[in-house]
């Protein structure tokens, strides 16, 4: 390895070693050339050298004590049979970086998440700090928000606890909704007939479907009614019992399609509420149910609500920051 550490901040330089004691397993840790190591040197400031299972790391004594942190918890989650691409670790370095306000202490990032969603193709664990937040409401209110912008993983988690609830018979069905709001392209001039026009709209819920279950599972499902993928308009008239529902980009329902969607809510069922109040595609964005329902349900027992920011980001790092970017310092 001949890569140089980039310099951080002022101060003096420290160096630390780090021992682990399955060596077989460094391959996975370091990443295809190294670029696991890559990242965390590039991110951090730090310089990163192997010698058997043996690690160095040099750097200001702040960014070598995150780095330490980073290749433990990469580490320890392969140990527990988990898979390592380039968004764990950049989920890992993010969440090196939280403050501990108060006497609270930061998520360990050296130990695997307490909380983690199984379904039959993978294993969800939390990326962000907000996301352990998120699993926890999942797994224990009725109701939960999730408030945000896009690549937080607000309806791919929702998604995934859905189909461990299904899995596990906590529920009986899955019905995952959507308004049909176009975005600079209307309805009427795509071809087909309502199916066709409508199942683009619905297309993040199918991709997180199939990422979770065997794509024979949720055709046979599909089929059956366990699963049901449909617009907002065809919740109408329903009760939703022994379900758990997800809307999806609700910032795109007017205030009565929210009330009708939230009243449709069942004995013994879940609900997630997803969007993103600052991506409103409504021709009159100030009249938003999304806005509407926090403005007005803020602090009822039973229901959470989870705000995600531009640092929640789990996709490319650029997203993040280009949310950011989009969000503006003072936001």
């Amino acid at each position: 390895m001949s890569r140089k550490p980039v310099p951080a901040q002022a101060g003096d330089k420290a160096r630390i070693e780090v021992v682990f004691d399955k060596p077989q397993l460094l391959g996975r840790l370091f990443g295809e050339y190294d670029k696991n190591l890559i990242a965390i040197e590039s991110r951090l400031g730090v310089y990163i050298s192997a010698r058997g299972n043996k690690l160095t790391i040099e750097g200001f004594a702040d960014q070598i004590g995150r780095a330490r942190d980073v290749l433990t918890g990469l580490y320890n989650r392969i140990v527990q049979g988990q898979e390592i691409d380039s968004g764990a670790v950049e989920a890992v370095i993010a969440m090196s970086a939280e403050p501990v306000l108060d006497g609270i202490i930061r998520q360990d990032v050296s130990q695997p998440p307490a909380v983690m969603i199984r379904t039959r193709k993978k294993t969800i664990v939390p990326r962000s700090a907000t996301q352990i937040k998120y699993m926890e409401a999942l797994a224990r209110d009725e109701i939960v928000f999730a408030l945000g912008p896009a690549g937080t993983g607000k309806t791919y988690v929702a998604v995934a606890q859905a189909v461990q609830m299904l899995m596990a018979g906590q529920v009986d069905r899955l019905i995952l909704s959507r308004p049909a709001v176009e975005a600079g392209e209307r309805l009427g001039f795509l071809p087909g007939d309502m199916k066709e026009k409508v199942d683009p709209y619905l297309r993040p819920l199918y991709d997180a479907l199939y990422d979770m279950l065997p794509a024979e599972q949720v055709e046979r499902r599909m089929t059956s009614g366990e699963i049901e993928i449909a617009p907002i308009a065809f919740m109408r008239g329903r009760t939703l019992s022994d379900a758990f529902i997800i809307l999806d980009e609700a910032q795109n329902t007017t205030p009565a399609q929210m009330k009708m969607f939230l009243t449709r809510f069942g004995m013994n069922s879940r609900m997630v509420v997803c969007g993103d109040p600052r991506q409103i595609d409504l021709p009159d964005i100030g009249k938003s149910g999304l806005a509407d329902a926090v403005g007005k349900l803020q602090g009822i027992p039973g229901m959470t609500m989870i705000h995600f920011g531009a640092a929640d980001v789990v996709r490319h790092p650029l997203v993040g920051r280009i949310v950011q970017a989009y969000e503006g310092p003072d936001e």
